[in-house]
């Protein structure tokens, strides 16, 4: 149960500090990596939607065996992101450096499925 309530609280963590300053760099984002992005209410929307998640993921950390069926979905948000970045790199429609850009989203499927496991054998989900 501790471990599952600590990957939730720092995937949590991590990813507001990664996704809130997305909110301030939107017009730095298109001169970095050009294009610059001409549709800004799917920037804005990813970036709601995946700050949203981030609170989600504290909610399950407050009391995993509770909110266990949640791992599940926490699972597909991270494994949704990671599947596209590697059809994407596949597709040669990434760089390499772009593609890795999931690999701490492919790590944080690996512990939610290892939460998930360990949350099954706790007493409180019989």
């Amino acid at each position: 149960m501790k471990f599952a309530k600590i990957v939730f609280w720092g995937a949590g963590a991590f990813g507001v500090l990664a996704l809130a300053p997305l909110y301030f760099v939107f017009d730095r984002v298109g001169r970095q990596d050009p294009p610059p992005i001409t549709h800004p209410q799917f920037y804005y929307g990813f970036a709601g939607v995946g700050l949203a998640w981030q609170f989600a993921f504290f909610i399950i950390a407050s009391d995993p065996a509770r909110f266990r069926p949640m791992i599940i979905p926490s699972l597909l948000e991270k494994a949704s992101y990671v599947g596209a970045l590697v059809a994407l790199y596949l597709q040669g429609r990434i760089s390499p450096v772009q593609a890795a850009t999931g690999a701490p989203d492919a790590l944080l499927a690996v512990l939610f499925v290892t939460a998930l496991v360990k949350t099954r054998a706790h007493p409180a989900n019989r």
